[in-house]
């Protein structure tokens, strides 16, 4: 998993980019978590007693995106998706959920988390 983080000059607003199967974990970043430092640290000490445990399951639901971690993985989803049924779409079609849906390994999740934690007390 591949991720660039950025703020911008002229008005300071944070901007994560994912690479393209992980996109809605970019919108996380910046939607959900922001500059919130105190919510990495609880974060990450949330992923390291589920690795110290070797099981169980945690989730957080926000304004827009739910994170549901467990002793393996970290996953990612909107809370409204566009679509109620696949039957809405034409046959042959699919739906792109990159930008709705996302998961990653736990160790790349936290590796995420504490570069962007340290990127947001850096740029301050």
């Amino acid at each position: 998993m591949e991720f660039e983080f950025r703020r911008n000059s002229l008005d300071g607003s944070l901007f994560a980019n994912f690479s393209m199967e992980h996109e809605v974990m970019g919108r996380w970043f910046c939607e959900e978590l922001g500059e919130d430092s105190d919510g990495c640290t609880r974060l990450l000490a949330k992923v390291a007693q589920l690795q110290a445990a070797g099981h169980g399951e945690w989730r957080q639901i926000g304004r827009d995106f739910t994170l549901e971690l467990d002793a393996e993985q970290a996953r990612i989803f909107a809370n409204v998706l566009g679509y109620d049924s696949l039957d809405e779409l034409d046959e042959g079609m699919s739906m792109y959920d990159s930008e709705s849906e996302a998961s990653c390994g736990l160790e790349d999740f936290q590796h995420a988390l504490e570069s962007w934690q340290l990127f947001v007390n850096d740029s301050r």
